[in-house]
């Protein structure tokens, strides 16, 4: 069994390597600027050109986040729920004050996260596989899958053979497909 400390640091590892790769790649070349408020003010009112930030006339900041960038965070926080979750269930089988019958929900707890995360890598790899998308998001939830996918465009066809797909493996529930734009 994976230590807890090991499992620590290797989040951490991972998080630290991937804001490495979003500094070094950032537009601005890791150039941040301090803003006065009442600088603040005086921007807001106005819609700016720079990249990846729009303002709207009531001083809503519009951010554009690349869909690799948004569909890694969102994959991050799911597995850090999950360990976080694997983790607790761990602590209730190796303690002596819980009974056999705490223990054993425990173990078919872990073994179901085990298998939804099973499931929703076979998937993504299947519909990524099925029509050459650049990039597939699925979301086990406890009776939803959410379906992303990283596309200009998606049609009924498409849409019903992805939503096949996810019945095949994930049985009856309710699949919640959509596509997002490529940036």
């Amino acid at each position: 069994m994976v230590k807890k400390q090991t499992v620590w640091l290797l989040t951490m590892l991972s998080l630290l390597i991937v804001l490495s790769v979003y500094y070094m790649t950032s537009p601005d070349n890791g150039e941040m600027a301090f803003i006065q408020e009442d600088e603040w003010a005086e921007i807001t009112g106005e819609a700016t050109d720079e990249e990846g930030v729009e303002t709207t006339g009531d001083g809503t900041v519009i951010s554009q986040v690349s869909t690799d960038e948004l569909f890694t965070a969102i994959r991050m926080d799911m597995q850090n729920q999950r360990d976080q979750m694997q983790e607790q269930l761990s602590e209730i089988m190796a303690s002596s004050d819980f009974s056999t019958a705490e223990k054993n929900e425990a173990i078919e707890k872990m073994e179901t996260i085990k298998a939804t995360q099973s499931k929703e890598s076979i998937i993504e790899n299947t519909i990524r596989a099925s029509a050459a998308y650049d990039d597939v998001l699925v979301r086990a939830e406890d009776d939803v899958v959410h379906v992303t996918v990283k596309a200009e465009e998606l049609s009924k066809t498409e849409t019903n053979q992805i939503i096949q797909m996810v019945s095949d493996e994930f049985g009856e529930k309710r699949v919640q497909v959509q596509f997002q734009p490529a940036s």
